[in-house]
């Protein structure tokens, strides 16, 4: 079914009579919501762009274009995914963050987009024109089209889980409604959109959330509260390698039985995303145990991604451990799509482990598979390594 879905969504979007339209005659559009929503962050705070994100036209799987986890399970491609994200509409308005707080018609909305279950059915009237255009961003995934709007409403009813409609009606701190919420089968994509809105925290507090800021928030806050048990647990048994390729990205992870730290390295090779020069970029961020106090500036959103999933791994197996990740960021991912492709990424790898029975085999089976799978010698960058260096003074 997931590939047969994918072959016809992406067909469909690539036709002609779908692809090629005059956005200027489009003045109202009719649509399913997957939902989506987006709250930009380039107008100078306090102001923002709220908007509500659909196709060009109404599609009963209008979820599959903005479903980070079904893309990576059916392997999509980087162009399919640019497909996807070109052909999605950003009705917006601008407004302040601390318009959370009233009573404002096109933000309840907003709100009721983003908090809904499933696809919402939405009729919006535009105020100008259609305009194309897409900028790489190394955390949002990527968008195609926006426009201002005039009005918008909601067409039918709008479903929302009970839990998040009492957290929404409550009056308590964003961390706890975020841990209620994520032990009620709520994921860091669906609550970092909830956040967005401004429905979660104490409400004479509440404010909306750019959506580059809520997705960072979204995995630091659920990876503390992941922390707080993984701390508590006892250390890993051996020595563990996980590896995995995805979109062009590729990703070792070695842990070590000891107490929690933490260390990313990202290398951009030349011809990547982000890497137009002829020479290798790196970057790296740390943490010990008692995790971070400052925001992780040189790897910024990534760290927090690939964080969060290894938290979740060591959470489920009731383990703590010492953690190194080498992401490399080869020119095959030549289209930057957002900071869940780092998640996915991650996930995946977490699926493919070698057990080690000492420190010592563990890093030259490091060293043994960057070699051959990724034609790349870690050697150096684990010479790098401060969690290493730790370990070695202990």
């Amino acid at each position: 079914m997931g590939g047969d879905l994918k072959f016809e969504t992406i067909k469909k979007i690539s036709e002609a009579n779908f692809k090629v339209r005059d956005l200027s005659k489009i003045s109202i559009i009719n649509s399913l919501s997957p939902p989506s929503v987006f709250i930009g962050s380039k107008l100078k705070y306090p102001e923002i762009n709220v908007g509500i994100l659909s196709p060009l036209e109404k599609d009963e799987n209008s979820w599959i274009y903005d479903d980070a986890k079904y893309w990576a399970e059916n392997n999509f491609e980087i162009n399919q995914i640019l497909h996807l994200r070109n052909s999605l509409l950003n009705s917006r308005l601008r407004t302040k963050v601390t318009d959370a707080r009233m009573n404002k018609k096109f933000l309840d909305i907003i709100k009721d987009v983003a908090i809904s279950s499933g696809p919402v059915e939405v009729e919006i009237e535009l105020k100008n024109r259609i305009q194309s255009g897409n900028e790489k961003d190394k955390v949002l995934t990527p968008l195609g089209m926006n426009a201002n709007f005039e009005k918008a409403k909601i067409i039918g009813n709008v479903q929302i889980n009970r839990h998040l409609d009492k957290i929404i009606n409550d009056d308590i701190k964003v961390s706890e409604s975020m841990k209620i919420l994520y032990e009620n089968n709520f994921d860091e994509y669906s609550l970092s959109k909830i956040l967005s809105v401004g429905v979660l925290g104490l409400k004479k507090d509440r404010r909306l959330v750019p959506t580059r800021w809520s997705i960072t928030a979204s995995d630091d806050i659920l990876g503390k509260q992941l922390l707080k048990k993984v701390r508590d647990y006892k250390w890993l048994e051996d020595y563990e390698l996980f590896y995995e390729e995805f979109m062009g990205n590729q990703y070792l992870i070695l842990m070590f039985p000891n107490v929690w730290s933490f260390e990313l390295f990202e290398l951009y090779f030349p011809g990547s995303s982000w890497n137009p020069s002829n020479e290798i970029k790196a970057s790296t961020d740390f943490e010990g145990f008692e995790g971070r106090t400052k925001y992780a500036f040189n790897t910024a959103g990534g760290y927090y991604a690939t964080r969060l999933p290894i938290l979740k791994y060591l959470d489920y197996i009731k383990r703590q451990a010492s953690v190194v990740v080498i992401r490399i960021e080869t020119p095959s991912y030549w289209a930057s799509l957002g900071v869940w492709v780092v998640r996915e990424s991650v996930k995946k790898a977490l699926n493919k482990k070698i057990k080690f029975s000492s420190k010592k085999e563990l890093l030259d089976g490091a060293k043994g598979i960057s070699k051959i799978k990724y034609q790349f010698d870690a050697e150096n960058i684990l010479k790098m390594s401060k969690l290493l260096r730790n370990m070695n003074l202990q």
